[in-house]
């Protein structure tokens, strides 16, 4: 079945606003600043306070979903259908896959660069069209199944890339080989999340919005309280912060001049906002808020 032009578009944004992201938050790990309690000037590799801001993106969904409730409700709009009564905990299960995929992945960030993390994403596409066929009963043709060899095909690649290319001295080779596996295991935790959510979303027809939004809501607050002690366990070497700790968020913070604080902390929830689902969704919120979008 041929897209429409308003499928193409949502694909086309996610591919810019996934594009944003990766280099957004790539641009936080490389910022320097000075950490909070006098700490010396340090890069800025807070991993999983970077994924507690994409929860905080996916969350807001919940409001724009529940906007276009109260438009429907106002104006007797057909377009949201009655929404079947669900227990939220059904969205639990994919909240933690996302939590988990998404930390591995801004760790794995830290080791290798955006060219190489944005294309190994890519891998994606491989296990969740596996994983269909074994836990959805979907039947892949001719053509789907040769778009997965050519991704296996352009992985290769970008690994050999990798392996063979000189390195400089802030990703030596064996971080990006380590980041560049990360970043493959977090596909295979990400395409286990899709294949939940497909079931669950076609099964009990909830609304995208809510669903990502209900996601957010689950991993923000699971991960929010990770960080607590996140920041007393020690990491050693595989710690960016000068405490050696797993995570600081304190240490996001830093105690420093004002125009540090301001660009640490642009460096930090500006571009975590940003996950490759929500604008996407939002800006379908944002039609439906002004005018319905074409289909």
């Amino acid at each position: 079945m041929a897209w429409t032009k308003y499928q193409l578009f949502l694909a086309g944004l996610m591919l810019v606003t996934g594009s944003i992201n990766t280099l957004s938050a790539k641009w936080a790990d490389n910022f320097v600043a000075q950490g909070c309690g006098g700490s010396k000037e340090h890069s800025f590799q807070h991993p999983f306070l970077q994924a507690v801001g994409m929860f905080l993106g996916e969350f807001s969904c919940l409001a724009a979903f529940y906007l276009l409730r109260c438009r429907a409700a106002r104006y007797s709009d057909a377009s949201m259908d009655p929404q079947q009564p669900f227990n939220p905990l059904l969205f639990l299960a994919p909240a933690l896959c996302d939590m988990t995929g998404t930390s591995i992945m801004y760790v794995a960030l830290n080791m290798t660069s955006a060219s190489s993390f944005q294309m190994l994403r890519g891998a994606v596409i491989i296990f969740t069209g596996l994983f269909s066929v074994a836990f959805l009963g979907r039947r892949l043709v001719l053509s789907q199944w040769l778009g997965i060899l050519a991704t296996i095909a352009g992985l290769v690649v970008v690994g050999l890339a990798d392996l063979l290319s000189k390195h400089d001295d802030q990703h030596k080779l064996s971080e990006v080989i380590t980041g560049d596996l990360l970043i493959i295991m977090a596909q295979i935790i990400v395409s286990i999340q899709m294949v939940l959510e497909e079931k669950f979303v076609y099964k009990h027809n909830v609304h995208p919005l809510r669903a990502v939004g209900t996601e957010g809501l689950f991993g923000f607050v699971i991960l929010s309280l990770l960080l607590v002690p996140m920041y007393y366990i020690p990491a050693g070497s595989f710690s960016g912060n000068p405490r050696g700790m797993l995570e600081d968020a304190l240490d996001a913070c830093p105690a420093a001049s004002p125009q540090q604080r301001r660009a640490s902390g642009s460096a930090c929830w500006i571009p975590l906002g940003l996950s490759s689902t929500m604008p996407a969704e939002l800006l379908r919120a944002w039609c439906h808020l002004d005018a319905p979008c074409s289909p």
